[in-house]
Protein backbone atom coordinates (compact mmCIF):
# COMPACT_ATOMS: atom_id res chain seq x y z
CA UNK A 1 0.00 0.00 0.00
CA UNK A 2 3.03 2.38 0.39
CA UNK A 3 3.29 2.34 -3.52
CA UNK A 4 0.04 3.15 -3.95
CA UNK A 5 -0.14 5.76 -1.96
CA UNK A 6 2.72 7.49 -3.79
CA UNK A 7 1.02 7.04 -6.58
CA UNK A 8 -2.01 9.01 -4.75
CA UNK A 9 0.58 11.42 -4.07
CA UNK A 10 1.53 12.42 -7.25
CA UNK A 11 -1.61 14.09 -8.28
CA UNK A 12 -0.88 17.26 -4.99
CA UNK A 13 1.47 19.21 -7.26
CA UNK A 14 1.61 22.57 -8.07
CA UNK A 15 1.73 26.43 -6.83
CA UNK A 16 2.39 29.76 -7.80
CA UNK A 17 5.21 31.17 -6.88
CA UNK A 18 6.55 34.70 -5.24
CA UNK A 19 8.26 36.38 -2.10
CA UNK A 20 6.04 34.80 0.43
CA UNK A 21 2.78 32.82 0.58
CA UNK A 22 0.61 29.94 0.60
CA UNK A 23 -1.51 27.62 -1.33
CA UNK A 24 -3.80 24.59 -0.42
CA UNK A 25 -4.84 22.29 -2.79
CA UNK A 26 -8.00 19.68 -2.64
CA UNK A 27 -8.04 16.99 -5.19
CA UNK A 28 -10.81 14.04 -5.50
CA UNK A 29 -9.29 10.81 -6.92
CA UNK A 30 -10.62 8.41 -9.04
CA UNK A 31 -9.10 5.16 -9.45
CA UNK A 32 -10.57 3.03 -12.30
CA UNK A 33 -14.49 2.59 -11.28
CA UNK A 34 -13.21 2.85 -7.47
CA UNK A 35 -13.94 6.73 -5.69
CA UNK A 36 -10.28 6.20 -3.84
CA UNK A 37 -8.89 8.97 -2.17
CA UNK A 38 -8.98 12.32 -1.13
CA UNK A 39 -5.80 14.45 -0.83
CA UNK A 40 -4.28 17.79 0.46
CA UNK A 41 -1.40 19.33 -0.92
CA UNK A 42 0.08 22.65 0.58
CA UNK A 43 3.25 24.93 -0.17
CA UNK A 44 4.06 27.76 2.10
CA UNK A 45 6.78 29.99 0.79
CA UNK A 46 8.89 32.94 2.54
CA UNK A 47 11.63 34.88 1.66
CA UNK A 48 13.99 32.30 2.73
CA UNK A 49 12.55 29.49 3.53
CA UNK A 50 10.04 26.89 2.15
CA UNK A 51 7.50 24.20 3.29
CA UNK A 52 5.60 21.45 1.61
CA UNK A 53 3.10 19.06 3.55
CA UNK A 54 0.96 16.67 2.12
CA UNK A 55 -1.42 13.96 2.95
CA UNK A 56 -3.45 10.98 1.45
CA UNK A 57 -6.30 9.51 2.79
CA UNK A 58 -8.43 6.57 0.96
CA UNK A 59 -12.35 6.80 0.73
CA UNK A 60 -15.63 4.56 0.51
CA UNK A 61 -15.25 1.49 -0.74
CA UNK A 62 -11.56 2.32 -2.11
CA UNK A 63 -10.89 2.18 1.66
CA UNK A 64 -12.16 -1.14 2.65
CA UNK A 65 -10.42 -2.84 0.08
CA UNK A 66 -6.86 -0.69 0.80
CA UNK A 67 -7.11 1.33 3.86
CA UNK A 68 -3.80 3.56 3.47
CA UNK A 69 -3.23 7.03 4.86
CA UNK A 70 -0.24 8.96 4.84
CA UNK A 71 1.53 12.24 5.96
CA UNK A 72 4.66 14.00 3.86
CA UNK A 73 6.38 17.02 5.11
CA UNK A 74 9.06 18.85 4.17
CA UNK A 75 10.92 22.12 5.74
CA UNK A 76 14.49 23.66 3.68
CA UNK A 77 15.31 26.56 2.52
CA UNK A 78 15.59 29.23 -0.59
CA UNK A 79 19.05 29.91 -1.31
CA UNK A 80 20.66 31.38 -4.44
CA UNK A 81 17.39 30.95 -6.15
CA UNK A 82 17.31 27.05 -5.59
CA UNK A 83 15.30 24.99 -3.03
CA UNK A 84 17.50 22.99 -0.36
CA UNK A 85 15.36 20.59 1.25
CA UNK A 86 16.78 20.24 4.78
CA UNK A 87 13.91 17.60 6.63
CA UNK A 88 11.77 15.03 4.84
CA UNK A 89 9.30 13.39 7.15
CA UNK A 90 6.70 10.60 5.88
CA UNK A 91 4.25 8.43 8.22
CA UNK A 92 2.02 5.89 6.63
CA UNK A 93 -0.83 3.82 7.78
CA UNK A 94 -1.99 0.71 6.46
CA UNK A 95 -4.53 -2.41 7.47
CA UNK A 96 -1.56 -4.26 8.81
CA UNK A 97 1.66 -2.13 9.06
CA UNK A 98 3.02 1.36 10.73
CA UNK A 99 5.79 3.09 8.41
CA UNK A 100 7.92 6.07 8.88
CA UNK A 101 11.02 7.56 6.58
CA UNK A 102 13.02 10.94 7.67
CA UNK A 103 15.85 12.34 5.25
CA UNK A 104 18.37 14.88 7.24
CA UNK A 105 20.07 16.84 5.07
CA UNK A 106 22.92 19.52 6.11
CA UNK A 107 22.34 23.38 5.39
CA UNK A 108 23.97 22.89 1.99
CA UNK A 109 21.16 20.42 1.36
CA UNK A 110 23.34 17.44 0.94
CA UNK A 111 21.68 14.43 2.89
CA UNK A 112 23.52 12.92 5.50
CA UNK A 113 21.50 9.76 6.50
CA UNK A 114 17.83 8.27 6.58
CA UNK A 115 16.06 7.19 9.16
CA UNK A 116 13.09 4.51 8.68
CA UNK A 117 10.69 2.84 10.86
CA UNK A 118 8.21 -0.17 10.46
CA UNK A 119 6.09 -1.60 12.85
CA UNK A 120 8.13 0.11 15.47
CA UNK A 121 11.47 -1.56 14.37
CA UNK A 122 13.79 1.38 13.82
CA UNK A 123 17.00 1.88 11.45
CA UNK A 124 18.99 4.71 10.54
CA UNK A 125 21.49 4.61 7.68
CA UNK A 126 24.14 7.27 6.93
CA UNK A 127 24.81 8.17 3.13
CA UNK A 128 28.17 8.30 2.21
CA UNK A 129 29.12 11.50 0.19
CA UNK A 130 28.53 10.63 -3.54
CA UNK A 131 29.07 13.49 -6.25
CA UNK A 132 25.87 12.23 -8.32
CA UNK A 133 23.41 13.06 -5.50
CA UNK A 134 24.94 16.45 -5.48
CA UNK A 135 22.27 18.74 -6.64
CA UNK A 136 19.26 16.46 -5.81
CA UNK A 137 16.71 16.86 -4.05
CA UNK A 138 13.31 14.91 -2.32
CA UNK A 139 10.30 13.89 -4.24
CA UNK A 140 8.15 17.15 -2.91
CA UNK A 141 10.81 19.73 -3.61
CA UNK A 142 10.29 18.62 -7.44
CA UNK A 143 7.00 19.64 -7.71
CA UNK A 144 7.78 23.21 -5.85
CA UNK A 145 10.49 23.75 -7.91
CA UNK A 146 8.36 23.06 -11.00
CA UNK A 147 5.74 25.26 -9.74
CA UNK A 148 8.78 28.41 -9.28
CA UNK A 149 10.05 27.83 -12.72
CA UNK A 150 6.39 27.73 -14.38
CA UNK A 151 5.41 30.78 -12.87
CA UNK A 152 8.40 32.89 -13.51
CA UNK A 153 8.39 31.15 -17.11
CA UNK A 154 5.00 29.67 -18.05
CA UNK A 155 6.51 26.51 -19.54
CA UNK A 156 7.23 22.83 -17.86
CA UNK A 157 9.99 21.38 -19.59
CA UNK A 158 13.00 20.50 -17.25
CA UNK A 159 14.55 17.47 -15.89
CA UNK A 160 14.87 16.99 -11.85
CA UNK A 161 17.32 14.55 -10.19
CA UNK A 162 15.95 13.12 -6.99
CA UNK A 163 17.64 10.85 -4.13
CA UNK A 164 15.51 9.34 -1.67
CA UNK A 165 18.23 7.59 0.88
CA UNK A 166 17.80 4.54 -1.62
CA UNK A 167 17.56 5.59 -5.54
CA UNK A 168 18.77 8.20 -7.87
CA UNK A 169 16.49 8.94 -10.09
CA UNK A 170 15.87 11.93 -12.74
CA UNK A 171 11.77 13.31 -13.17
CA UNK A 172 11.44 14.84 -16.60
CA UNK A 173 8.40 17.62 -17.27
CA UNK A 174 7.75 18.17 -20.82
CA UNK A 175 5.11 20.78 -22.57
CA UNK A 176 2.16 19.26 -24.39
CA UNK A 177 0.27 22.38 -26.11
CA UNK A 178 -2.98 23.64 -24.89
CA UNK A 179 -6.21 21.83 -24.32
CA UNK A 180 -10.08 22.94 -23.26
CA UNK A 181 -11.09 21.34 -20.16
CA UNK A 182 -14.75 20.11 -20.37
CA UNK A 183 -17.15 21.01 -17.01
CA UNK A 184 -17.53 18.20 -15.35
CA UNK A 185 -19.34 17.65 -11.83
CA UNK A 186 -16.15 16.32 -10.03
CA UNK A 187 -14.76 19.83 -10.21
CA UNK A 188 -15.08 23.54 -10.54
CA UNK A 189 -12.34 24.06 -13.01
CA UNK A 190 -12.85 24.13 -16.64
CA UNK A 191 -11.83 26.12 -19.49
CA UNK A 192 -8.17 26.50 -21.17
CA UNK A 193 -5.33 24.76 -19.77
CA UNK A 194 -1.69 24.01 -20.37
CA UNK A 195 -1.51 20.38 -20.40
CA UNK A 196 1.95 19.24 -19.58
CA UNK A 197 3.61 15.36 -18.54
CA UNK A 198 5.51 13.84 -16.23
CA UNK A 199 7.88 10.84 -16.67
CA UNK A 200 10.29 9.62 -14.27
CA UNK A 201 13.74 8.01 -15.74
CA UNK A 202 14.75 5.07 -13.38
CA UNK A 203 18.48 5.34 -14.18
CA UNK A 204 18.81 1.44 -14.52
CA UNK A 205 16.89 1.10 -10.95
CA UNK A 206 15.23 -2.19 -11.05
CA UNK A 207 12.97 -2.62 -8.28
CA UNK A 208 8.94 -3.38 -7.95
CA UNK A 209 7.99 0.76 -6.80
CA UNK A 210 4.52 1.16 -8.57
CA UNK A 211 5.50 5.43 -8.67
CA UNK A 212 8.35 3.95 -10.31
CA UNK A 213 7.16 1.77 -12.84
CA UNK A 214 4.22 3.38 -14.18
CA UNK A 215 5.81 6.99 -14.85
CA UNK A 216 8.50 5.30 -16.53
CA UNK A 217 6.71 3.17 -19.09
CA UNK A 218 4.09 6.19 -19.92
CA UNK A 219 3.41 9.68 -18.67
CA UNK A 220 1.70 10.79 -16.03
CA UNK A 221 -0.44 13.86 -17.53
CA UNK A 222 -1.66 17.37 -15.80
CA UNK A 223 -3.33 20.72 -16.97
CA UNK A 224 -2.70 23.94 -15.41
CA UNK A 225 -4.77 26.75 -14.99
CA UNK A 226 -4.77 29.97 -13.36
CA UNK A 227 -6.44 32.60 -11.41
CA UNK A 228 -6.09 35.96 -11.15
CA UNK A 229 -2.66 35.20 -13.23
CA UNK A 230 -1.95 32.53 -10.75
CA UNK A 231 -1.34 28.80 -12.20
CA UNK A 232 -2.71 25.49 -10.53
CA UNK A 233 -3.40 21.94 -11.27
CA UNK A 234 -6.69 21.11 -12.22
CA UNK A 235 -6.69 17.93 -13.19
CA UNK A 236 -4.29 14.97 -13.77
CA UNK A 237 -4.14 11.89 -15.25
CA UNK A 238 -2.96 8.37 -15.59
CA UNK A 239 -3.72 6.23 -18.18
CA UNK A 240 -3.13 2.94 -16.96
CA UNK A 241 -2.78 1.90 -13.46
CA UNK A 242 -3.03 -1.54 -12.13
CA UNK A 243 -6.67 -1.11 -11.15
CA UNK A 244 -7.23 1.47 -13.80
CA UNK A 245 -7.12 5.02 -15.10
CA UNK A 246 -6.06 7.51 -12.36
CA UNK A 247 -8.00 10.57 -12.61
CA UNK A 248 -7.78 13.44 -10.30
CA UNK A 249 -9.78 16.54 -9.89
CA UNK A 250 -9.06 19.73 -8.11
CA UNK A 251 -11.96 20.67 -6.16
CA UNK A 252 -10.70 23.68 -4.24
CA UNK A 253 -7.55 25.50 -4.56
CA UNK A 254 -7.11 28.48 -1.83
CA UNK A 255 -4.09 31.17 -2.79
CA UNK A 256 -3.04 33.44 0.19
CA UNK A 257 -0.56 35.92 0.06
Amino acid sequence: MKKIGLTLLIVTLFCKTAAAFSVTHKFNINIGPFDASRTNFSYAFETNTFEVNSSVETFGVFDKLYPFNANYKTVGKIENNSLLPLNYQYKSQTRFNKRSKELVYDNNGTLLYRKSSKNERNKKVSISADKKNYGTTDFQSVFAKLAKQYNKLRFCDSRMPVFDGKRRFDVIFKDEGKENLPLIDNSPFSGKAVKCSMYIDKLKNNDDDMLMQISAERPIYFWIMERDGKPFIARIRINETPLGTLDAYATDIQIKD
